[in-house]
């Protein structure tokens, strides 16, 4: 089973590394300076990944190099057009967490239209996949992502202004959606092709209504 994304988080002995984007244990260090003795740098910290070996630097609590995101990589199997959304989202986590829910938002927008909807009215689009029998779980994930990306363009009762920490759980569950709607299907029509042409045949004639 594959781990969860984990953002980098300050002083947390373990996380998705920004360089190598593995899962492992994170080695912090203090930052000192010689200058007639060792001095320590107040507010600096540097930490070290157990698997890569490469070091993010820490000012006040916050991540200032790399300047990768925190949010995860978007899933492979989505059309290029929401990947370049979702990057962009990604990419500006941190310095505006209401323009990465606002552009996450668009991505549910067009994904609803991959899948076959208008993708011009969200929430209809999320009421016809339910009607189509849409998994309740995801439903919950494309309305949160919906909601809270709304939020973002026509301030309510959220309050993103400073919740990157939001933004990045959104791209997760876009990344859930994704995999549901798309990376399993695939999958299992991929394995499902590969069966024996014979036994195909057999499950065909076995689901064929009767009297056809």
């Amino acid at each position: 089973m594959q781990q969860p994304f984990t953002p980098p988080t300050f002083r947390s002995t373990a996380f998705h590394c920004p360089h190598c984007n593995a899962y492992a244990n994170q080695l912090w260090f203090e930052a000192y300076i010689s200058h007639g003795g060792w001095k320590g740098v107040e507010n600096t910290s540097f930490c070290r990944c157990a698997h890569c070996n490469e070091y993010s630097v820490w000012i006040s609590g916050g991540m200032i190099y790399p300047g990768s995101s925190s949010a995860p990589l978007p899933n492979p199997d989505l059309p290029e057009e929401i990947k370049t959304d979702y990057e962009e989202a990604r990419a500006i986590i941190s310095r505006s967490p209401r323009g990465a829910c606002a552009l996450l938002r668009l991505c549910v927008q067009k994904l609803c239209g991959f899948l076959g909807e208008s993708g011009k009215d969200v929430n209809a689009d999320i009421a016809a996949l339910v009607k189509k029998g849409l998994n309740p779980k995801i439903q919950k994930s494309l309305d949160i992502v919906r909601v809270i990306g709304n939020e973002a363009v026509h301030p309510g009762q959220i309050d993103l202004r400073d919740q990157p920490t939001t933004a990045t759980q959104l791209c997760s569950l876009l990344n859930v959606i994704a995999d549901a709607m798309i990376t399993q299907p695939k999958v299992i029509e991929s394995l499902y092709a590969g069966l024996p042409e014979t036994k195909l045949q057999q499950i065909e004639k076995r689901d064929k209504p009767k009297g056809t």
